[in-house]
């Protein structure tokens, strides 16, 4: 890319927004030396960073000077589409993961991925602190850069023997599968099934499944909550200047709540609507009246 790195667009908003998939912000990432990667930026607020990624067939993305892969911010990465496998060439960890499946890393992670399935991977990506708080690209460009990459742990060599005591556990990567969610059911009318993926103090992500034709009841959190349909047809409702209108999302469509704001789900048709909702700093219930 002509000029070196550049930062990504910050489309941010002052209150609840529904984001069609083809109206998020599209931005490539990367030059000749990384790879590039096309971006769609869902919401990139005060509080949080959401976007899906793609990356062709036969592709990936490394590093290179301008640049880096290595932030001051948690992430989890859900694989919407596609196999990859994300590698931390710091120290030669590699991890798999396939559609359905997230991985999780803290910040000062150096991190890699490589489509290994046939066709596009498409990727979710929550981010928080987000890159308004110089977390990104900035941070990443005071980090010293890493010369030489490792795709192997040899330390394990020697010391893998099935059905015996496992290898050390990964340095970096946790791989997330729906058996290592925390389940709950939020809302206080038609509850909607929630399962954690991860949550630390600076991000929470979740899988949310709405069943019926009720509406739940009004949910809201401690920081900026931004979402991700994955299946089926989802109706949401919302505080704001347009109090208590509806919208009708599918599959890649996103929405946005501020942390001032409150919102109700409901199943729009079929056995049930499914999303990812990323809520920074904090996924605890906040104190705002819906009325």
């Amino acid at each position: 890319m002509a000029g070196g790195y550049r930062p990504s667009p910050r489309p941010t908003f002052d209150s609840p927004t529904v984001i069609p998939m083809a109206q998020a912000t599209r931005h490539v990432w990367g030059d000749a030396e990384s790879g590039e990667v096309l971006d769609r930026i869902y919401v990139s607020s005060g509080q949080i960073h959401q976007l899906l990624f793609e990356i062709p067939a036969g592709g990936e993305f490394r590093h290179s000077a301008d640049f880096r892969t290595i932030f001051g911010a948690d992430e989890v990465l859900y694989v919407v589409e596609g196999t990859v496998a994300f590698a931390d060439p710091a120290a030669g960890e590699v991890v798999r993961a396939a559609a359905g499946e997230a991985v999780f890393f803290r910040r000062d992670t150096w991190h890699h991925a490589f489509n290994w399935g046939p066709g596009p991977a498409r990727v979710l990506e929550f981010f928080a602190p987000p890159p308004a708080t110089g977390a990104s690209g900035s941070y990443a460009q005071q980090q010293p850069l890493l010369t030489g990459s490792r795709y192997a742990d040899d330390s394990v060599l020697g010391r893998h023997v099935p059905g015996a005591a496992p290898a050390p556990p990964p340095r970096r990567f946790s791989v997330i599968r729906e058996t290592d969610y925390l389940w709950r059911l939020d809302g206080d009318r038609d509850p909607v099934l929630i399962g954690l993926l991860a949550s630390t103090e600076h991000l929470t992500v979740a899988r949310g499944e709405v069943r019926g034709t009720g509406w739940s009841g009004w949910l809201g959190h401690e920081g900026d909550a931004s979402g991700y349909v994955l299946a089926g047809s989802l109706l949401l409702r919302h505080t704001g200047p347009s109090e208590r209108d509806w919208h009708q999302l599918g599959p890649g469509d996103g929405f946005f709540v501020p942390e001032s704001a409150r919102y109700q789900l409901r199943n729009g048709w079929g056995d049930s609507a499914v999303y990812l909702v990323g809520a920074a700093p904090s996924y605890r219930p906040g104190t705002c009246s819906p009325t």
